[in-house]
């Protein structure tokens, strides 16, 4: 199958993943500012309420011309921006809210307005709306001798635009989205950087429309800058990452359309379709595996945690049995796991894991049914002894927290008691609170 297709490639299957890999690039410059900024479904709701304005023009002009077409689009864009924030602040309506009432508005009035145009002047609904990425070889321009769709063309010119806007605007730009106080501060428009933006956003969903359809204009702008933002927390990083994703969907998504359908014996299916469908399948990989954010990291810390935890709850307990004339004793292992589940620790597997840890790190050794401290874990348990009966010290003594509530608060917070904090603890404790509130002696620092 792979050699069949391999014969069957032309220079159209090229063309058309060009054209949406620079429409995915165009779309996710931009899409990350507005996923930073909170404003992801801006890009859904301009890209539907720039209807309005393809429509007057054309209905004005009967020409589907480019400057036409972008001049409708960054008006309406614009408007759709500022609409929208005069209803939320005159209003007092909630954002989203007040995005929705002004996008469903003039998305509704573009429609009307296509339709009844429809008859009149050279328009396709269909192609504006959802796109015709495999056609787009039919509309070329000859350019340097070369035939290049006028599609690419615009997805091009409108790349270059956005990667320059970005470049030049890189610092007012940051900091304008993650504090616009300060960039107005500073000296910076950030309002002016604001609309700069959703004129930019208005004139690439046109750019890219009749390519690749609203599907994958709305997919483009939101989905490759949220996975990004899964993977990297620097700004220049997310950048790249997003543009790569959308030049990955534009690949995978064509090669998807052809190849897939094969497998059940079917025909190939909508290539800008089973790109936006590919940027999602990335997104889910993000959520999954993303090092801080994904599920399965997540996972891990919270078990390693669990584990850290589980140790040093064996750790204390042992200590306490112990006294310092019988240093060296041996606990039975059934009576330290019935202690632990009964104070509401660890179950028998999680008991089981902490102490094949413990033993492997030197600090308990195991005797037959039971265990006992050596010096290391000796030193380790009377440093979280000492965290303990610390904050129950403080807590008593500083906050009021009743004697009987003080072991379980104190409890949580020795396993989160950094070597700082306890010398912070120390230091507020008097010479005469050299016990905790209970009259146990506190262990010494290290």
């Amino acid at each position: 199958m792979i050699a069949e297709f391999a014969n069957s490639w032309t220079a159209h299957d090229t063309w058309i993943i060009t054209t949406g890999a620079l429409a995915a690039v165009a779309c996710s410059l931009l899409g990350c500012f507005l996923v930073l900024r909170k404003q992801s479904m801006m890009g859904d709701a301009i890209s539907h309420a720039v209807l309005p304005g393809l429509a007057i023009a054309f209905i004005v002009t009967e020409s589907r011309g480019s400057v036409v077409m972008f001049i409708g689009a960054a008006v309406v864009g614009v408007l759709t921006a500022v609409f929208t924030e005069t209803v939320h602040r005159i209003g007092k309506v909630e954002q989203n809210a007040s995005m929705g009432v002004v996008f469903t508005t003039l998305f509704a009035l573009g429609l009307l307005l296509i339709e009844n145009a429809a008859h009149h002047v050279d328009l396709d609904p269909g192609c504006v709306l959802y796109g015709a990425l495999e056609l787009v070889k039919l509309n070329s321009v000859s350019v340097l001798g070369m035939d290049i769709p006028q599609a690419a063309l615009n997805c091009g010119a409108v790349t270059l635009l956005n990667a320059l806007f970005v470049f030049v605007c890189f610092k007012e730009l940051r900091i304008a989205t993650f504090d616009p106080d300060l960039a107005t501060t500073l000296g910076i428009n950030a309002m002016a950087l604001h609309y700069g933006l959703m004129t930019l956003v208005a004139v690439t969903v046109v750019a890219c429309f009749e390519a690749v359809g609203s599907i994958m204009v709305i997919a483009m702008l939101v989905v490759p800058a949220a996975t990004a933002q899964l993977w990297t927390k620097q700004l220049g990083t997310m950048l790249a990452v997003a543009v790569s994703l959308g030049c990955g969907c534009a690949v995978l998504g064509h090669l998807g359309a052809i190849l897939l359908p094969r497998l059940v014996n079917q025909p190939a299916t909508n290539t800008q379709g089973m790109m936006a469908v590919m940027s999602g399948v990335f997104l889910a990989v993000a959520v999954l595996l993303a090092p801080q954010q994904g599920i399965v990291s997540r996972i891990v810390r919270r078990i390693t945690l669990s584990q850290r935890i589980a140790a040093e709850d064996i750790l204390g307990m042992l200590y306490r049995l112990e006294s310092p004339v019988t240093q060296g004793t041996i606990v039975t292992l059934p009576d330290m796991s019935s202690i632990l589940r009964a104070s509401g620790g660890v179950g028998s597997t999680g008991f089981r894991l902490a102490l094949r840890k413990l033993t492997r790190d030197g600090k308990i050794v195991r005797a037959g049914a039971g265990c006992g401290l050596t010096d290391a874990g000796r030193a380790a348990a009377a440093d979280i002894i000492r965290s303990h009966r610390l904050w129950e010290v403080y807590l008593s003594h500083h906050l009021g927290v009743p004697l009987h509530e003080l072991h379980f608060a104190a409890e949580q917070l020795e396993h989160v008691t950094t070597p700082a904090m306890q010398q912070e603890l120390a230091n507020s404790a008097t010479d005469s609170e050299a016990r905790d509130p209970h009259g146990r002696e506190i262990p010494k620092g290290r």
